[in-house]
């Protein structure tokens, strides 16, 4: 940040200060070093990030179990025979997916919340809540209700498909599951007050996005897979 940028950045802080101060306040509350100036500016940004949404909070909890059990269902591929396209498919998921968990968890770091603790339990990837009573897995049913989720039985399906059946299964499951973070998305979008966090709202967008395109990839695949072929 350049220095007539920090300036700046000054004035329209000393914009902000309560009209009740005074002007000798408003003179001690305004440093003229540049430095100081600074200092002010990054010591609001990180107020700034104290005050956050309900929302978002609930929105970034909710879609780190989301995307636990997408990385759940994804770790079933190489084992249970799926086609290469298939498995490259669930490597590509599992490797988003990591990662945006872990700028779900630092943003929620930042803002002084609770910080969800992922254990990967013999392919199934659970999610803790610190101070809940028990862990939550990927798939368990207590979840179910959040748009997309697959139940345990489902999941138990999943498991014990081989081939071309968990292909199909994949697929269908990973598409309805894709679909639901979407409306995650724009639940969040119409809830007052919410996403007005800029890194929140970039976040959801590109969820949105994202997976919205991954839905017609895979479904492009599941039409190939269930199209009567050719003798």
């Amino acid at each position: 940040m350049t220095r007539s940028q920090i300036a700046r950045l000054a004035v329209t802080l000393l914009a902000l200060v309560p009209a009740a101060l005074s002007a000798q306040e408003t003179r001690t509350a305004a440093p003229a070093d540049p430095a100081a100036f600074e200092r002010l500016w990054r010591a609001r940004q990180d107020s700034l990030k104290l005050k956050v949404s309900a929302a978002d909070v609930q929105f970034m909890n909710d879609m780190i179990q989301h995307h636990a059990q997408a990385i759940t269902m994804s770790t079933m591929a190489p084992l249970n025979g799926a086609s290469q396209s298939v498995q490259t498919l669930a490597a590509r998921i599992i490797n988003a997916q990591r990662d945006e968990i872990a700028i779900m968890r630092r943003w929620l770091g930042e803002r002084k919340q609770p910080v969800p603790e992922l254990h990967d339990m013999g392919g199934t990837l659970m999610v803790h809540m610190p101070g809940a009573a028990k862990n939550h897995g990927a798939g368990h049913d207590g979840h179910a209700a959040m748009a997309g989720m697959l139940t345990e039985a489902e999941l138990a399906d999943m498991r014990a498909a081989k081939g071309i059946e968990f292909d199909r299964l994949f697929l269908a499951g990973m598409i309805r599951h894709h679909r639901g973070a979407v409306t995650m998305v724009d639940q969040l979008f119409a809830t007052d007050g919410a996403a007005l966090d800029g890194q929140v709202f970039k976040f959801a967008s590109d969820v949105q996005v994202d997976q919205r395109t991954e839905v017609q990839r895979m479904q492009s695949m599941l039409s190939a897979l269930l199209m009567p072929r050719s003798r």
